[in-house]
């Protein structure tokens, strides 16, 4: 069985509502997905993923009934901190979070989608590298992005990647890459929704670290 396919995201509503409790559920397999890439390198990103679910778990927990969906959380946020938000709470750690979701996102779908260096088909350095400058470079400072260059290069060969999708075991690449297809269905919606949220409240901030 694969690694991202153990534990999928369910199809959102009409509405795009995200459930909190499902996504939570869902969302805290996901760090194991750094795992696969096979060096301790990404263990920075692996690391800020898990302390940014473990804050919107201790939000969330203090009031379920309150807090039904992600944007239940943020609006009460919204409410609670008035001209300290959004950079406060879970509405700060879920903006990370989604960083880093939209981080594995496009590295997959970047998979996915064949792209790969021609002269050397077996890393997936441009799929990582795609993902870092879209998904989180912006958002680091000098500093953070050297660390990460550093990291670019610690990316696994192709082959050792998907096979440790597969838990180790001996798949074709294309059905490991069906799988992923497959993974994405739901995820990349999810992702998305969460962007628009933020997007619609007027929630996302553009500070570097």
């Amino acid at each position: 069985m694969s690694v991202l396919l153990d534990n999928q995201f369910k199809e959102l509503p009409p509405d795009k509502s995200v459930d909190t409790k499902t996504f939570l559920d869902t969302v805290s397999h996901l760090p194991a997905f750094f795992d696969c890439l096979g060096s301790k390198a990404f263990s920075a990103i692996k690391s800020d993923i898990n302390g940014n679910i473990t804050k919107i778990k201790a939000v969330y927990v203090k009031d379920p009934a309150k807090y039904v969906t992600l944007q239940d959380i943020l609006e009460a946020e919204r409410a609670e901190y008035a001209s300290e938000w959004p950079k406060v709470g879970a509405t700060l750690a879920l903006m990370w979070l989604k960083r880093g979701l939209r981080f594995i996102q496009i590295l997959l779908q970047s998979l996915a989608d064949g792209e790969k260096d021609e002269n050397n088909p077996n890393l997936i350095k441009v799929n990582v590298t795609k993902a870092y400058e879209q998904a989180l470079k912006r958002y680091h400072g000098w500093m953070v992005q050297r660390i990460f260059s550093a990291v670019l290069f610690a990316a696994p060969y192709r082959s050792n990647f998907l096979k440790a999708l597969s838990k180790g075991e001996e798949v074709k690449e294309e059905e490991c890459l069906a799988n992923i297809r497959h993974f994405l269905v739901n995820y990349t919606p999810t992702v998305d929704a969460i962007y628009e949220m933020y997007m619609n409240l007027n929630a996302e901030l553009d500070y570097t670290v």
